[in-house]
């Protein structure tokens, strides 16, 4: 029996979902255009009014934000309201420029938790379970929003924040925590610490589910904690500037993730034309909020890049996926002229099992031209010191990305636990170029 949260919503029949959809866009522009200085002179520029907007597809005729619009907004320039109406703040981590600044009212951090609580309810959470947040709390938006959403469905929650990872684990066996929510690399090396530990978490203990979301994971990497953990995997979707987790999230079909669309509307653009293209084509993800009373954000490019999947799902919700992200285009690789996202790579290190899931891709320049290597890790059981095993292994390696991807990178075969370990995001790509 499939298990809603919201079932009003979550399975509200489509016709009804997109009148929905247009009275929140109605009202989201108009808190944006009315509180906001940027957009009243965004729409002027491009020629627009709240007039143009009469249906849906109409949004195509407004301008888009961008991530460097909130830095030169930074810090108060997008809220829509007084600093006596905002009950949070967060912000991105600022480590490519300016941080963006984004505010929350009590009434958005409720639809935070709402949304969060959806993919509880998606993985057989209730509020007989217990959640053992790992992400990290703080101004990243990780933390909080798991919690809220564990506070929400009214499951115990469990705030452990990341690292320390043995007395995570400590606590995940004594407190029975039966769904974790954290980052795919963080889950991995909980489940790997664990068994490091003697422990057998997929029959000794009670956790059923994980949550994982804030950067990329390929099918065998998500199947390998699945495995570990003896769990039910759900990918959640989000960002900062949008929300935070919770934008999306996987059901039990693993067909894509379903998107709160009474809260957010997706539209996918081509990032050349920047034309919006029909459900189906990949793209780059565009967001609008709906119902965000603070920050609200209209046609904000995200940089990620996915496609809508409109076909009916088994679990019975009736809101859109998107798929599981290709990549951004904002982190895309050219190596020697093809352009290579590291969640690709990632893909076909995942299909030797001489090889763990760690990696990196270290790059250099050498006068006009870039130079890549990549650098993984074997698994334990694997003779590195055997001269012949480890050269086959490095040109079957070479010939799988030649072939799948075709590029030609230099391969660095280093030993088990050799690549540092990360109790967040993992950090894939060191860019050491001039």
């Amino acid at each position: 029996m499939t298990q809603y949260f919201q079932p009003e919503i979550e399975t509200m029949p489509r016709e009804q979902l997109r009148e929905l959809q247009l009275a929140n866009l109605k009202a989201s522009m108009k808190n944006a255009y009315d509180n906001v200085e940027f957009y009243r002179g965004s729409f002027a520029d491009a020629g627009v009014g709240l007039d143009d907007l009469e249906t849906l597809e109409d949004l195509a005729k407004f301008p888009f934000i961008t991530k460097q619009d909130m830095r030169d907004a930074y810090p108060f320039g997008l809220f829509a309201r007084k600093n006596e109406d905002v009950a949070r703040i967060h912000a991105s981590s600022g480590t490519t420029g300016q941080a963006t600044i984004v505010g929350h009212t009590a009434t958005d951090l409720k639809n935070w938790g709402n949304c969060f609580a959806r993919g509880i309810a998606m993985v057989g959470g209730s509020d007989a379970s217990t959640i053992q947040v790992s992400y990290g709390y703080g101004l990243f938006t990780g933390g909080l929003g798991a919690h809220a959403g564990g506070e929400a469905i009214g499951c115990t929650v469990i705030p452990t924040s990341s690292g320390n990872t043995k007395r995570q684990i400590q606590m995940m066996k004594d407190l029975g925590t039966d769904i974790l929510a954290c980052t795919p690399s963080y889950a991995l090396l909980i489940a790997d610490t664990a068994i490091e530990m003697g422990y057998d978490p997929a029959s000794e203990f009670k956790i059923s589910a994980v949550i994982c979301g804030a950067e990329p994971a390929s099918e065998n990497m998500r199947q390998e904690i699945a495995d570990k953990l003896g769990v039910q995997y759900c990918d959640v979707y989000g960002l900062s500037e949008i929300m935070g987790p919770g934008v999306a999230m996987e059901c039990a079909e693993r067909g894509g993730l379903h998107i709160a669309e009474d809260q957010f509307y997706c539209e996918i653009v081509d990032p050349e034309t920047l034309e919006v293209l029909p459900d189906g084509q990949w793209g780059e993800l565009v967001i609008t909020t709906l119902t965000r009373e603070c920050t609200p954000l209209i046609r904000y490019r995200t940089r990620d890049v996915t496609r809508i999947v409109s076909e009916p799902c088994a679990c019975g919700r009736t809101h859109r996926k998107i798929d599981r992200l290709r990549g951004r285009t904002d982190d895309m690789l050219i190596i020697r002229g093809v352009n290579v996202f590291p969640s690709q790579i990632e893909q076909v290190i995942t299909e030797f099992p001489e090889i763990a899931t760690q990696y990196q891709i270290i790059l250099t320049n050498d006068g006009v031209l870039d130079r890549v290597e990549l650098r993984v890790e074997t698994v334990p059981e694997f003779p590195i010191d055997e001269v012949r095993k480890l050269e086959d292994l490095k040109s079957r390696l070479a010939s799988e990305l030649k072939s799948n991807l075709q590029i030609a990178v230099n391969i660095k075969l280093v030993e088990p636990k050799s690549i540092e370990r990360s109790e967040g995001k993992a950090k894939r790509i060191i860019d050491n170029r001039n």
